[in-house]
């Protein structure tokens, strides 16, 4: 029997089977990094440079191929798996373009001697273990930083992407190939829980990063401390939109649509919590509700539908769990909220409103198309509310006075990232990462090039 078997979410039906690989085939490909990190931690930075470039053109030229088999393995719209190979290319494209100088040597005048060098060294075989909303991306954020690096990568995908993980191998293997790199710079691993903690201890991995729950990072961050192991983790959130009473009202109820339910509502960085203060409540939720019961949903293949289907029935299932515990502490469903007939594992698009502390809607993470409404008296009670929570990803500030958004965003949101009269998933030329129980340690921005390297300082007397 297969140790995986992947499932189209749309259909519910069975599409694939792997079998996991052995602890000699992981030691061996292991072995085979660590040799072809050897190599191109030596490899000049205008060299990697061009390697990353060629990876870039091949995600362009197997662009469709990837995002059916996203679409066919998790759920998410087919056009939306096209833009997040977009946003796969733009972030290898803008790495290319910044590390070479991010990763440059630096010389400092320091008296007593006659220089200091600083100098990023690369730390060896960096381990990311990855979720499935976002396939291919995810995989990029933290892979193509840490090559630029001089490191070479290894992946642990969720299992129910496993066919995209190995796609996604075969397409960096191939831009490496192209550029004359070793294709053992990226390898995939299909393995068990219990064999991916060995990779953790393995002495020639030396750094992990996980995107995930904010409990499978506890527990990766504590295998990773038992052996001095650096760990970059991005977990959950409950991130909180806030809508003040000078917002435009416009802008403020599209945007928060789509940024509840982008990608089914299954983004790390989504809107979840909706801060709105009281003058402007009512008429807020009155154009949200409109909003979310025209959003249909369907067949992720399809150019008619708005939504796909969750990505695994266990997660419908927890999904619809909060949401029931939620109404019966107190919240009220202002649409959806039920799970509908019919195969697959769809969820419609969901409000609820009287949301209070003690519910999983305020307290947790609602992972898919759920937006939680919180009423709030004026501004600084708003402030307060987004920031009562053990999250601190991301969130939004939506008003006309730009300059008191931006203080308020820089000096009293307790996030790693805020938007400020709009969204967007994320953007390479700014750093991604939270706080609190949403994790530490940043990528994109010229920050995640230098997570994994060894900032080593050369003392030169003459």
């Amino acid at each position: 029997m297969a140790d995986i078997t992947t499932i189209n979410p749309a259909t519910g039906k069975e599409l694939t089977t792997y079998d996991y690989m052995s602890e000699s085939d992981v030691n061996n490909i292991i072995d085979a990094s660590h040799t072809a990190f050897l190599d191109w931690r030596l490899v000049d930075l205008d060299t990697r440079a061009k390697a990353i470039t060629a990876i870039s053109k091949v995600f362009d030229e197997r662009k469709e191929e990837l995002a059916k088999l996203m679409t066919t393995e998790r759920g998410k719209l087919y056009e939306q798996s096209l833009q997040e190979i977009d946003l796969c290319m733009v972030s290898c494209d803008y790495t290319a373009n910044v590390g070479v100088t991010e990763l440059a040597d630096e010389e400092r005048e320091i008296d007593g001697m006659k220089k200091g060098i600083v100098t990023y060294q690369p730390l060896g075989i960096v381990y990311g273990i990855q979720p499935w909303n976002f396939p291919a991306y995810q995989v990029v954020r933290y892979a193509i930083a840490s090559l630029m690096a001089g490191n070479a990568i290894l992946l642990k995908h969720a299992a129910n992407v496993t066919g995209s993980a190995l796609l996604i191998e075969d397409i960096i293997q191939t831009g490496l190939a192209n550029a004359g790199a070793s294709k053992d710079l990226f390898r995939t691993l299909v393995i068990s829980h219990d064999l991916s903690d060995k990779v953790i201890a393995h002495d020639k991995v030396r750094g992990i990063t996980f995107t995930g729950s904010n409990d499978g990072g506890k527990v990766i961050a504590e295998k990773a401390a038992k052996v001095t192991k650096k760990t970059v983790l991005e977990l959950g959130s409950n991130d909180a939109f806030i809508v003040l009473a000078d917002a435009d009202l416009d802008v403020a109820v599209e945007t928060c649509v789509q940024a509840r339910l982008t990608n089914n509502g299954e983004t790390c960085v989504a809107a979840k919590r909706f801060v709105i203060v009281d003058d402007i409540y009512d008429d807020f939720t009155e154009r949200m509700v409109k909003r979310f019961s025209e959003f249909n949903y369907g067949d992720p293949m399809s150019e008619d539908v708005q939504m796909g289907a969750l990505a695994r029935e266990d997660l419908r299932k927890t999904l619809h769990k909060q949401v029931q515990e939620s109404v019966d502490k107190g919240a009220k469903i202002l649409v959806g909220g039920e799970i509908p007939d019919g195969e697959g594992y769809f969820y419609p698009a969901t409000i609820l409103a009287d949301v209070q502390k003690g519910q999983p809607a305020y307290d947790d993470e609602l992972f898919g198309p759920v937006a939680s409404f919180i009423r709030a008296k004026d501004t600084d009670d708003a402030m307060r509310l987004a920031n009562d929570s053990r999250y601190g990803l991301g969130g939004a500030i939506f008003s006309k006075d730009e300059d008191n958004a931006i203080r308020l965003a820089s000096q009293y949101f307790d996030t790693g990232m805020v938007y400020i009269n709009g969204y967007g998933l994320a953007n390479p030329a700014l750093p991604f990462g939270g706080v609190k129980d949403s994790g530490y340690g940043r990528e994109h921005g010229g920050f995640g090039i230098k997570e994994f390297v060894n900032a080593k300082g050369l003392h030169v007397f003459g």
